[in-house]
């Protein structure tokens, strides 16, 4: 399932390589972290520990998917995870990963 793109937006496909972007911070809270893109600065807030893991495992696996399942996101919580990682694309926080895994 991919999100609506406008020009300045990638679609979020989970099967892709996606990473943490390069102008983005986490800080970890008690709640889960909170996220700034010092380029748009955006503030995001990350509700959930396992999106924060998901999120900085991102760049060390083949696919967001990949990185839910190793985070031990379940089937029956993906759905909520993927639009959850669909809106981070949208905002910037996270961005394809050219380099695929290292």
């Amino acid at each position: 399932m991919t999100a609506a793109v406008s020009s300045a937006e990638v679609a979020f496909d989970p099967a892709g390589p996606w990473r943490r972007a390069r102008s983005v911070a986490l800080r970890p809270e008690p709640f889960g972290a909170l996220v700034y893109h010092f380029g748009n600065r955006k503030l995001s807030f990350l509700k959930s520990k396992t999106l924060v893991s998901v999120v900085e495992a991102l760049a060390d696996h083949p696919s967001a998917t990949a990185a839910l399942t190793a985070c031990g996101v379940t089937e029956a919580q993906r759905p909520a995870y993927e639009k959850a990682l669909a809106d981070l694309a949208r905002s910037q926080m996270i961005e394809p990963n050219p380099e695929g895994t290292p």
